[in-house]
């Protein structure tokens, strides 16, 4: 048992998260690259690269409290291609700080959450909350400091078929609320939480795990490592607000901005 589980962490550890910084807007922001590479397919919500298909690479970055860019995928184009990525891929953003970034694996799935939960929200909300959650969501100027994402990029070293897979999303979606729930919010999220999950290409051959749900194998996996994630940035997000304006910044890229292996640390 032992052995198993000393190979299972080995292939969670081969998805390798780097740290980098850019100046943009006055300020050092910093973003999250996972150079997956080819073979593997990925189904998400990212403004870039969303929706179902082999993608290559993913991007998750900060950006300013009261963001105003209305071409946010070409902005996502031009911050991978600084970073030299190349072929087909997804770019996520948000306005929390990557840099406190949660992880957790279980059984070779794994999950990494990035959590600013300033607009706390139930996805069935009454018309009025509509305004003040597509307001708040980005931070408002001249509003309080409120980042309102969940990004969530999860990962299962395994071949699952295309409705595995958008039930992998689901089942993603429904650890997050459970770690919301605990996490001591009432919400279900924020107006703006956006997810990517992926999957191993089936070989020549290679049977394709049909299931994704909570009770799956590759679900039930997934779901516990997206649930300690969640939970973890949850509390340490709510900690951070008190007597907090916002993500530290700095005017120059410095050497810490940059991470070579950002899950390199204790998981979540």
């Amino acid at each position: 048992m032992n052995e198993e589980r000393a190979v299972e962490r080995v292939a969670a550890r081969a998805v390798t998260v780097r740290r980098a910084g850019r100046i943009e807007d006055g300020a050092c922001r910093h973003l999250l690259v996972w150079r997956a590479g080819p073979g593997w397919r990925m189904a998400g919500s990212g403004v870039l690269g969303g929706g179902l298909g082999e993608r290559h690479w993913v991007l998750n970055a900060q950006v300013r409290a009261g963001y105003g860019r209305l071409d946010p995928a070409e902005h996502l184009a031009e911050l991978a291609a600084a970073q030299g990525l190349s072929g087909p891929g997804t770019g996520l953003m948000t306005a929390a700080e990557v840099d406190a970034c949660t992880w957790a694996e279980d059984g070779g799935a794994t999950a990494l959450a990035t959590t600013g939960i300033g607009v706390p929200t139930w996805a069935a909300a009454p018309e009025a909350a509509e305004a003040v959650g597509a307001a708040g969501a980005t931070g408002a100027v001249g509003a309080a400091y409120v980042p309102g994402t969940i990004n969530i990029l999860a990962v299962v070293p395994a071949p699952v078929s295309d409705a595995g897979l958008l039930n992998l999303l689901t089942t993603v979606t429904e650890a997050k609320v459970q770690a919301l729930l605990e996490a001591g919010y009432d919400c279900s999220g924020t107006p703006s939480d956006a997810v990517c999950v992926a999957v191993r290409t089936a070989g020549p051959g290679e049977p394709a795990e049909p299931f994704g749900g909570p009770r799956s194998l590759w679900g039930a996996r997934l779901a516990r490592a997206v649930h300690r994630a969640v939970l973890a940035g949850a509390r340490a997000d709510r900690e951070r607000r008190a007597e907090w304006d916002g993500p530290p910044t700095h005017p120059a890229t410095l050497p810490g901005c940059s991470c070579e292996d950002v899950l390199a640390g204790a998981a979540g």
